[in-house]
């Protein structure tokens, strides 16, 4: 772990241009045709398994009659992959809301070409000619241009919405592993690792520059003082980091006993204490720029007024004794929490309030993620390999 400061100047990423590979991936072809975010699921996937032989698509099979509940505004999406793979990330390219990519555990890439309604294996060779099992945690676009990350250290650049990807060499001083990737515009984009290092390129990722002063580690061990409950001599990494619309951070802690915060221009991160007895299992941010706090053993919630606080209240759910993982905002005034044992719960008046749905009683996963990347396009993820598609 590092605890010495990261260089301010820029940091270069590259190994010397001699050494840099390039390679232009056509695009798949089919007879037929979204730190480590997820520490605390992680341990749940099996030992890496040999490649398998894998029909092109799945389709997701009609409903049947008998099938009890019935999946009201969420459909499951049957996927081309082992039971054993832990999903990680999807994101879909905004000039063609059509066209997306999925993400997981052993070296797992799925591309759709119709809105996410059938997936197929993605095979990038750049990520693939070591003796590396690949977990991928991270994926984002804008435009056309769009990046992916994983572990062991890897980064993957597409400038054609993924019809070719190349392999960006990186460092072996980075600090920690890179846990979420943001594409910020053209030929940028903002990479985080869970040792809370923030790094900006606007060269294609072949220079980096630091924009926060040191690690986490670091800032935590020189202010022995400041007051935050299990700061001191701090050697953990982040269990959970999300990002807000405007470039705001929040992240938990890997044992859950307080959280941190960092904004734009910012030289560190700021901790805070939880205001809750029992340890965080998950922050994010509400769509009216306001925080939602997941407790271990079930508990959601919610910060009072919009920004960073420290102050939270509780809001009361049915979560039938199931902890919640996740929550994803579709709107300011709809959103949807998911958690162990295919629980889902949707609240139509910004967190106020929760109902169940019992979309996925009968599907035996815990759902961990819920990402919606529009009003009218959502997902929610879940181990052993578990999608459900929001219908609305």
């Amino acid at each position: 772990m590092a605890t010495s400061s990261t260089a301010t100047a820029s940091l270069h990423l590259l190994l010397p241009t001699s050494r840099r590979r390039r390679l232009l991936v056509p695009r798949a072809t089919h007879s037929d045709c979204t730190v480590d975010r997820r520490r605390f699921i992680a341990h749940t996937a099996a030992a890496a398994v040999a490649p398998l032989v894998l029909p092109p698509v799945w389709t997701t099979p009609a409903a049947r009659a008998d099938d009890a509940p019935a999946l009201s505004q969420w459909e499951r999406v049957y996927l081309p992959i082992d039971p054993g793979v832990v999903l990680l990330d999807i994101a879909f390219v905004p000039d063609d809301p059509s066209h997306g990519f999925l993400l997981g555990t052993r070296q797992t890439i799925l591309e759709t070409k119709d809105g996410g309604n059938t997936w197929f294996a993605r095979s990038i060779p750049s990520a693939e000619d070591e003796d590396f099992n690949y977990r991928f945690n991270s994926v984002s676009f804008k435009g056309k241009e769009g990046w992916i990350i994983g572990k062991p250290a890897i980064l993957l650049h597409t400038s054609d919405a993924g019809e070719s990807w190349e392999r960006i060499p990186l460092s072996a001083q980075l600090p920690g592993n890179m846990v979420y990737i943001k594409a910020t515009g053209e030929q940028s984009a903002e990479m985080v690792t869970d040792e809370g290092a923030i790094y900006v390129t606007s060269n294609r990722g072949y220079n980096w520059k630091a924009a926060v002063q040191e690690t986490v580690s670091a800032t935590l061990n020189r202010t022995v003082s400041s007051g935050i409950s299990g700061a001191s001599y701090y050697t953990g990494t982040f269990n959970t980091v999300n990002r807000s619309p405007d470039g705001r951070y929040v992240a938990v802690s890997s044992r859950g006993n307080f959280y941190l915060t960092w904004e734009p221009g910012q030289p560190f991160w700021q901790p805070h204490n939880r205001a809750v007895a029992r340890r965080i299992q998950n922050m994010g941010w509400r769509a009216d720029g306001g925080l939602w706090l997941l407790v271990r053993g079930g508990g959601l919630f919610l910060s009072k007024g919009t920004g960073i606080t420290e102050d939270f209240e509780e809001v009361q759910v049915q979560s039938r004794g199931f902890g919640i993982l996740d929550v994803g905002y579709r709107s300011q005034d709809e959103a949807w929490a998911a958690g162990g044992s295919g629980v889902l719960l949707k609240t139509t008046n910004g967190g106020k309030s929760w109902v169940r749905d019992k979309a996925a009683d009968n599907i035996a996963a815990n759902l961990y993620s819920v990402k919606f990347l529009d009003d009218s396009k959502g997902f929610v993820l879940g181990n052993d390999g578990v999608l459900l598609r929001y219908l609305g």
